[in-house]
């Protein structure tokens, strides 16, 4: 019989301080994704207004005029790009603690959980958390380098601090990393921890709840309709498979 963690008798205090560890970051990872996704506003408002100043001339010639010298210039462009970049960036680690980044499930769905758990961890341990240190390692120098250099845009009327978009992606990869780490240790609790002990997990679903996919398993949906018409549908398939029987 499956039991909480937090009140599993066999749950050693490394296991509840892991979960609590983990579900902090998870919060956080889910603050920032959540505040990041409202991005998509000034990337869509931007992106028309931009278009349509450039498609249409006269509508651009007159913002030039009498709104700014902005719609003559990249600037537009760029802001396009850079909130484009936080968005993408900042949503990485939401993603992942959410399942929602594409998976190739070739193998990995038709293992067991403890399998899925195992391919889990060493994924985490060897690839995506050492990956996302060293790129982080590497960009700290890299904005550096372009603060003390006062980089700005290519274009003469861009966007200059070019180091504040590259310190966005860093952030992104920062949070990304958090994201592993709390997955991380969801998984060692599966994997070191008391089998019928549950708790919340990210990327992985408990044995009992993993439903299976429509085709490998007939779904049976509830449209509302009574006990008793429902029986008799019921019937009526048993009696038409058994005719179609030879």
């Amino acid at each position: 019989m499956q039991q909480d963690l937090a009140t599993h008798p066999d749950t050693a205090l490394w296991m509840r301080l892991a979960i609590s560890v983990s579900e902090k970051l998870r919060g956080f990872v889910d603050i920032v994704g959540r505040g990041a996704s409202w991005l998509i506003l000034p990337v869509v408002f931007i992106t028309v207004l931009d278009a349509s100043s450039r498609k249409l001339s006269h509508l651009q010639v007159w913002l030039v005029d009498n709104v700014s010298m902005v719609f003559g210039s990249t600037i537009l462009q760029e802001l396009e790009w850079h909130f484009h970049t936080g968005l993408f960036a900042l949503v990485l680690g939401y993603g992942f603690i959410y399942n929602a980044h594409v998976r190739v499930d070739l193998v990995r769905e038709h293992l067991a959980f403890r399998n899925k758990a195992r391919l889990e961890f060493w994924g985490l341990t060897f690839f995506m958390i050492p990956f996302c240190a060293i790129i982080i390692y590497f960009a700290l120098e890299w904005i550096y380098t372009s603060w003390s250099l006062g980089e700005i845009s290519a274009s003469q009327v861009g966007i200059p601090y070019r180091w504040a978009i590259k310190s966005v992606l860093l952030s992104g990869l920062v949070v990304a990393l958090i994201s592993g780490v709390a997955v991380w240790l969801e998984v060692l609790v599966v994997l070191w921890g008391p089998q019928d002990a549950r708790f919340r997990l990210s990327t992985l679903e408990w044995p009992e709840e993993d439903a299976k996919i429509e085709g490998k398993e007939r779904l049976q949906i509830d449209y509302g309709l009574t006990d008793d018409v429902m029986d008799e549908i019921s019937d009526d398939d048993k009696k038409a498979g058994a005719g179609a029987s030879p």
